[in-house]
Order: structure tokens, then C-alpha cells, then sequence
């Protein structure tokens, strides 16, 4: 085999990367050496490759301010509609490699660092990923700003600057362990600082109620420091802004009142507030009623809110005259986005500053209120659903509280008044839930207080309309949409996968990078026998350069001519990855019950973090990581099968391995995975997919054929029946001799010999409360999995399949779903205005932009 172009190789040929000018490359060598002498203070005999990738990272950044000051400048001049993008977690990832491609700057790079004598490769690896959030809602937060930059929108994201963001998972012992991610300790060459627009956040305190309204008073105060981070949209001159806050205490913090004088400890006390931004809580989909994060989700809300109304009142459309009308135009000016319920109580806070600081009347408050917001649901699992505990609420936040309950006896009212002898419904759709502890639901608050409200996927949305909100969906139909989730192709294919972006734009041009619905195309290419053979060629070159890697980081040698089938997520019940593990003991079996008989060789990749409270979750990791103990050491098996635990799976690594995967794990029970956007990325970049018909599958399924995925298993109906029935395990495990023995080793400690019932708990599990029925689809999945073995030995026919799916990958862009979130809720147009570039001077740009002013935040 030849030996595979390296990155950097591969870069040089691609066009798509940008022009590698003589004079641009000079200016890019000449700001590198200005850093790392002026800002790193480091000459080259001292500098280690930490400061090159500073300088590196700051010399790159140099090309994005003229353009960021410039889009905000524009703005301000032309006052388009804001879109706020709501979220408690913005899941970026590494930010140099992907600035260098948005901006055309990569080859130009490259060559720079190159002459310079280093290794670009080298200097990327050392940036630390921006790991603030969980898993798939928090990458699809990064994902849409990179879309609404794309598209020219005046979108904003606003979350925390967690100090701390998803723990770094290490494998001890075969056990997940954790430890805090310091990413900011080396500082971030990415943000701005802006104390300039410090804002005051208020805590606990009481209401006084007066002839003029409510005022909250003797509250404690926190203070709200915002950092700005670019988001360069890919070639548009387009930077918006990701503006995250951090919680600092004021100065006179515990030291205002009747202080016996201890200042020491008073100063000490200061981290009480600032830790509201300390720590991203590692939960994906489960609700934890913990103070700390509810504090964190109103700080995020009011600091926000307090900037939103800024902005609207310093544009020109808000300095109107009298104090009533002053508000009319803010749902035409604003479009605020809750990314799940994380950001909830941004509804009553706005109710708040209109009725108590504005003094709107509540009809009229209320009216411009649901107007300007939308909620995005991400999940039907009732125990990730928000529940806040009423004396919970009361405390931290009492006029919230009181706003609540006059919403939701409005609300009610309303309902009473169209069903008057149904007090049940009365019940189903208040905010408030009686009985024990009187709770909040969140997603109630949401759907009451917005004007949309939508699903990531089309059986989501189905899902969320007719069963889990159906009472509200009958009320308010129009109000119910689905808007499917996508992917920024410019990170998950250009940036990850260099080799099939090339490819793909030697065969179509290089447009479909910004409309990724021309990868229709490709089907042209189907029976092309060069490009099927180009398409196996980097495929296989992915291969072995992840290979590479494992063995670097892992010390584990793999064939990189084995199939890799990959499960990489978090770790969840509903996502079955036991369900996984008991195929490769089958497989093991199988091996061992006959050598001889032909096996195609696999090597399964299964990776992902589990919450650090999720008993369970951590189980599974244990248990797949002794199930690979025993497999990768027993000499019958020799190369056949491999089994790898991913330590530390995140946005990074995601790039490693998914362009190097042949086979995508998609196999939740079927109604519990709201979309899924892995799938899309593997479906992109070349990989088959096994799945049920869950989330975004069926969508998948649907684009590109159902016979071109590996498609099996119960579908939502059948889960359905089943739940009628009475699901009982032990029935399967009684028919299915393969399924049984699996068990029975799993049970009996052949995979833990040292403890040998280390694992009843997950046994016990499986029998007697699996909600997500591993053992019902075990049997059809192993059946597909044979088929997926057959098509991987016929190599044309399964890289066929691959192009097929590649073809039929264009819907799943983020582009075109934010271009349906623009249409359909927000109601903007999307732009493909190029602003100019900052080197045209400004009298040049005159003519296309009104003349401008300073720039305004």
C-alpha cells in the first residue's frame, strides 16, 4: 500500500481551502514572528510548540477582527432582525482549523508554517477543545451559529463561560474515571473580554407589592462579565458573535453589610457567586434539581435579556417617543431561541422587565412576550424533563415565581373557559404539578409562553404532537412544527475530511460546500469505477491514518483492513450500546465455536462519556471494557475481531474517527433518540449505517433508499404494542440459545473472573427493568449485522452504498435547517450580501453599506 498523503499533503491540492498567494503567506510568516515576539515574548530559541500555535492561533485571529468590527457595523447600520440562540451549552470544539477554513486562509497557512519549519498538523493538536457541552444539543448549538454566519443573519449565541467544562474522561482499570478540564488554563487566544458591558444579576430577596407594581428588593447581586468570541461565516466576510458570561462578584461583595470586620473572609466568600460559572453539569438527557444549576440557568437569562434590550433600545427602530409604544416593534426586531428548557426562565424574566421596570400593561407584555420567543424541544425522556420544586423557585427567584403562577392561572382560565367540565385536562396543562412537592414544568412554561414550538426530527415532532404535548397541540396546532436537525459541513467534511471534499469537488464543483443539496449530483457517479475506487482509496487512507493514532495513543496495533464499525455517543440506556456489546460477544462465540469458518474481521469502536452519577452508564463501560480484555487477548481470535473503549470521546476525536469509519452505530429503541446528528456526520463522510427507525434515521432512510442503510428492528408501533402486551425479557432469553449464552457468561463472571458477579446489577436490569428492550431487537440485529458482513466482503458494491448515501446526505446540513428556522418561526431572510472585506477601504464600500458610525456591541 502506498503510503497515504498526509493532511498537509492533501491540503496543497485543494482549492476549496483558498489561494496560496506569495505576498499572503509573507504577511502570514511576517504576523506569526510579530507574535510570538510581541505578544508570547519568546524568541525561537526559547518558544516551545505551545507558543507556535499561540502565535500561530493570534495571527489567524488578526485576519478575523477586521471583519468581525466590520458585520457589527453593519448591523448597527442597517438594524436588521436579531436572532438570540438560547443555550446552557455551546459544544465548539477546537476553533484554529476551522477560522482557516471560513476564512480561505488554510492553504495560505499551511505554506507558512511549512517555510517556517513546522508542522501545522502538530501546532493544531496542541489547542485545547472548548468542551462546553454534553453531547448532541450542545454541538448542534455550534453547528447553527456556524449556519446563521453562513447565511448572513444577525444571530447571536448567548450561554456561560464555564471554567470547567465536560469532564476528561480516563479509563482505570477498565472503569471511566474523571477529571476537571482545565481548558482555560493556558489561556484562550479565541475570546475578548468585555467589561465595559458588566451587567448586575439579582438573587433571593422579597417582593413589595405597592400602588405603583412589585419591586424585588434586598436581593443579592452578581455580576455578569461577558466574553465575545467570532463566528466567521465560510467565505462571506460574515463574523457574528458567541457572547458567554462569567459570574464575578461585586466589590462591596459581603463587605456592605453590618460586617463584623472579618474582610479576609469576606474576600474569600466572593467564590460563593463566581461559581455560578465554575462547572458545566455533565448531565445529557436527565434532569438534576440541584440550586447551583438553576442559579446558572436564570444568570445566563437575565444578563441576556438585560443585553437584548440594550441593543433594541440603542437601535433606531427602538428610540421612539412615548413609553407605550416604545415596545410594539420588539418581536419584529428580536427572535429569541430557548435551545431546550435550559433557558426557561427567560420567559417570566421578560414579563418581569416589561410589567415591573416598563410598566406595559400584562396583556400587552404578554402579547409582545410570546411573540418574541420559541422553544426547540430535544427530548421525550420524562426524566430529563425540568421539574423545578416550587420552594425551590420561591427562594432563589420569588417575583418569578409570582409571574409564573399568574401566567399559569391565565393560561388556565383560558382552558376552563373551552372545556369547562374537564378538570383532568386542567391538570395535564398546568405549569404547576401538584402532589407531593409542587413543581415547575419547564416545558409547559415554554409552550405557553412561545409562538413555535418545534421537534428535531420529523418522528419527534410527530412524537412530541400527538403524545407527549398532545393537550397543547390541540389547543394551538399552528404553534407545533418540525424543523430536523443538520450538520456545518465546513467542519464535519472540509476540515475532517480533506481527501473526500477534494474528491467530491473534482466531480461537482466546489458550490456545494455552501449547498450541500448538489451532493445529489454524485449520483451520476454511481457506476464510475474510478470513482468508486477513489472513494475506497480515502476511505482506506482514513483507515490508517486513525490506526496510526490508536497505536500512538493506545498502544493497540488494529487491522486497518478490518471493518471498523463504530458506537460513539454518550453512554445511555436508551442508546443500547449493551445491546452492542452483546453482539461482539456473540461474534467472540461464533469464532470460538468454529476457527476455521470465514469471519470477516471487525474491529468495533465504542466510545462516549457517562454521567459521573449514572450507576448504570458506568457499568456498561466496565462491562465493554472487559469484554474487549477478554477478546483482543484470546489467540483464537488473533486479528478476526478487536474490540476498542475510546477514551475521552469529544469533538476532536469525533473528527479522527469518523471520517476512518466504514460502519455507524445508530440503534436506540425506537421513539427514544429525538434526531441524532452523529449519523448525519457518518452518513457524510462514507460510512453505512445500522440503525432502527429512530430520530433522523428515518429521514436518512428516506433520502437515500431504505435499502441502502442497514436498517432492523421494532419500529415506534411495535415498541408500542409491546408496551401493551408486557414486555418480558426472559421470553427471548429462553428462544434465542446465542442470546442466552451471551448472558449466561456475562452473569456467571467468564468476563470477570476476579469478581465473578460484578455485573448482576446490569443482568438484573436486562430481565427485570429494561424500558429500552435490548433483548427484543437482539435477534434482528444480529441478523443485520451478518448482512453487513456479506455486502463488506463484495468491496465495489458496499463503496457503491457509500456513494449512494453521500449523494443522498444534502438535507442533513445546518444550513437548510436554519434556513427553515429563519422562514418559518423567526421570519427573517436569510443573506447572501457579501460584506467587505476589511483591506476595501471604507469610501469604496460606501456605495453597498449606508455610511457608518462607530462600532456597537
Amino acid at each position: 500500500m502506498s503510503r497515504p498523503l498526509s493532511d498537509q499533503e492533501r491540503r496543497k491540492q485543494i482549492s476549496i481551502r483558498g489561494i496560496v498567494g506569495a505576498e499572503n503567506v509573507a504577511e502570514l510568516k511576517r504576523g506569526f514572528n510579530r507574535h510570538l515576539h510581541f505578544t508570547l515574548v519568546k524568541d525561537r530559541n526559547v518558544a516551545t510548540p505551545r507558543d507556535y500555535f499561540f502565535a500561530l492561533a493570534h495571527t489567524v485571529r488578526d485576519h478575523l477582527v477586521g471583519r468581525w468590527i466590520r458585520t457589527q457595523q453593519h448591523y448597527y447600520e442597517r438594524d436588521p432582525k436579531r436572532i438570540y440562540y438560547l443555550s446552557l451549552e455551546f459544544y465548539m470544539g477546537r476553533t484554529l482549523q476551522n477560522t482557516m477554513i471560513n476564512l480561505g486562509l488554510q492553504n495560505a497557512c499551511d505554506e507558512a508554517v511549512y517555510q517556517l519549519g513546522l508542522d501545522i498538523e502538530e501546532l493544531e493538536e496542541i489547542e485545547e477543545d472548548a468542551g462546553l457541552g454534553n453531547g448532541g444539543l450542545g454541538r448542534l448549538a455550534a453547528c447553527f451559529l456556524d449556519s446563521m454566519a453562513t447565511l448572513g443573519l444577525a444571530a447571536y449565541g448567548y450561554g456561560i463561560r464555564y471554567e470547567y467544562g465536560i469532564f476528561n474522561q480516563k479509563i482505570r482499570d477498565g472503569w471511566q474515571v474523571e477529571e476537571a478540564d482545565d481548558w482555560l488554563r493556558h489561556g484562550n487566544p479565541w475570546e475578548k473580554a468585555r467589561p465595559e458591558y458588566m451587567l448586575p444579576v439579582h438573587f433571593y430577596g422579597r417582593v413589595e407589592h405597592s400602588g405603583t407594581g412589585a419591586k424585588w428588593v434586598d436581593t443579592q447581586v452578581v455580576l455578569a462579565l461577558p466574553y465575545d468570541t467570532p463566528v466567521p461565516g465560510y467565505m462571506n466576510n460574515t463574523v457574528n458573535t458567541m457572547r458567554l458570561w462569567s459570574a464575578r462578584a461585586p466589590n462591596d461583595f459581603n463587605l456592605r453589610d453590618f460586617n463584623v470586620g472579618d474582610y479576609i473572609q469576606a474576600v474569600l466568600d466572593r467564590n460563593l457567586a463566581e461559581n455560578i460559572s465554575r462547572v458545566l453539569y455533565p448531565n445529557d438527557n436527565f434532569f438534576e434539581g440541584k440550586e447551583l444549576r438553576l442559579k446558572q440557568e436564570y444568570f445566563v437569562v437575565a444578563a441576556t435579556l438585560q443585553d437584548i434590550l440594550r441593543r433594541f433600545k440603542a437601535s433606531k427602530f427602538g428610540s421612539t417617543d412615548s413609553v407605550r409604544t416604545v415596545f410594539d416593534s420588539f418581536p419584529d426586531q428580536v427572535a429569541i431561541q430557548l435551545n431546550d428548557t435550559h433557558p426557561a426562565m427567560a420567559i417570566p424574566e421578560l414579563m418581569r422587565i416589561f410589567v415591573d421596570i416598563e410598566k406595559l400593561p400584562w396583556n400587552k407584555a404578554w402579547d409582545i412576550t410570546k411573540r418574541t420567543f420559541a422553544y426547540t424541544n430535544h427530548t421525550v425522556l420524562p426524566e430529563a424533563l425540568e421539574r423545578w420544586p416550587v420552594d425551590l423557585v420561591e427562594k432563589l427567584l420569588p417575583r418569578h415565581l409570582q409571574i409564573i403562577y399568574e401566567i399559569n392561572q391565565r393560561h388556565l382560565d383560558h382552558i376552563a373557559s373551552l372545556f369547562p367540565a374537564d378538570v383532568d385536562r386542567l391538570r395535564r396543562m398546568s405549569l404547576i404539578e401538584e402532589g407531593g412537592t409542587k413543581r415547575i414544568n419547564m416545558a409547559h412554561l415554554c409552550i405557553v409562553g412561545s409562538h413555535a414550538v418545534n421537534g428535531v426530527a420529523k418522528i419527534h415532532s410527530e412524537i412530541v404532537r400527538t403524545q407527549v404535548f398532545k393537550d397543547f397541540a390541540e389547543l394551538e396546532p399552528e404553534k407545533f412544527q418540525n424543523k430536523t436537525n443538520g450538520i456545518t459541513p465546513r467542519r464535519w467534511l472540509l476540515l475532517c475530511n480533506p481527501g473526500l471534499a477534494e474528491l467530491i469537488a473534482e466531480k461537482i464543483g466546489e458550490d456545494y460546500v455552501r449547498d450541500l443539496s448538489q451532493l445529489a449530483k454524485l449520483h451520476e457517479f454511481v457506476d464510475d469505477d474510478l470513482f468508486i475506487r477513489e472513494v475506497a482509496k480515502v476511505k482506506q487512507e482514513n483507515k490508517v491514518k486513525f490506526a496510526l493514532y490508536l497505536e500512538k495513543e493506545y498502544k493497540v496495533k488494529i487491522n486497518p483492513s478490518s471493518m471498523f464499525d463504530v458506537h460513539v455517543k454518550r453512554i445511555h440506556e436508551y442508546k443500547r450500546q449493551l445491546m452492542n456489546c452483546l453482539h461482539i460477544i456473540t461474534m467472540y462465540n461464533r469464532i470460538k465455536r468454529d476457527p476455521t469458518k470465514l469471519f470477516v474481521p471487525r474491529t468495533v469502536i465504542i466510545g462516549g462519556k457517562a454521567a459521573p452519577g449514572y450507576h448504570m452508564a458506568k457499568m456498561i463501560i466496565k462491562l465493554i471494557n472487559a469484554v474487549a480484555q477478554v477478546v483482543n487477548n484470546d489467540p483464537v481470535v488473533g486479528s478476526k475481531l478487536k474490540v476498542i473503549f475510546l477514551e475521552n470521546y469529544r469533538v476532536s476525536l469525533a473528527e479522527k474517527v469518523i471520517p476512518a469509519t466504514d460502519l455507524s452505530e445508530q440503534i436506540s429503541t425506537a421513539g427514544t433518540e429525538a434526531s441524532g446528528t452523529g449519523n448525519m456526520k457518518f452518513m457524510l463522510n462514507g460510512a453505512l449505517t445500522i440503525g432502527t427507525m429512530d430520530g433522523a434515521n428515518v429521514e436518512m432512510a428516506e433520502e437515500a433508499g431504505e435499502e441502502n442503510l442497514f436498517i432492523f428492528g421494532m419500529r415506534v408501533e411495535d415498541v408500542a404494542e409491546l408496551d401493551r402486551e408486557g414486555y418480558d425479557a426472559q421470553q427471548y432469553y429462553d428462544r434465542l440459545p446465542e442470546l442466552k449464552q451471551a448472558v449466561d457468561q456475562i452473569k456467571s463472571g467468564f468476563f470477570s473472573s476476579s469478581e465473578p458477579d460484578l455485573f448482576k446489577d446490569v443482568v438484573n436490569m436486562l430481565f427485570h427493568h429494561d424500558r429500552f428492550k435490548v433483548f427484543a431487537d437482539y435477534e434482528a440485529y444480529v441478523k443485520c449485522q451478518e448482512k453487513v458482513s456479506e455486502l463488506y466482503l463484495n468491496s465495489k458494491a458496499w463503496t457503491k452504498m457509500v456513494i449512494r448515501n453521500i449523494a443522498a446526505a444534502g438535507k442533513f446540513s445546518s444550513d437548510r435547517t436554519i434556513k427553515e428556522y429563519a422562514r418559518d418561526i423567526w421570519h427573517v431572510e436569510p443573506s447572501d450580501l457579501k460584506i467587505p472585506p476589511p483591506n476595501e477601504p471604507r469610501e469604496v464600500a460606501e456605495d453597498r453599506t449606508p455610511n457608518g458610525t462607530e462600532a456597537r456591541a
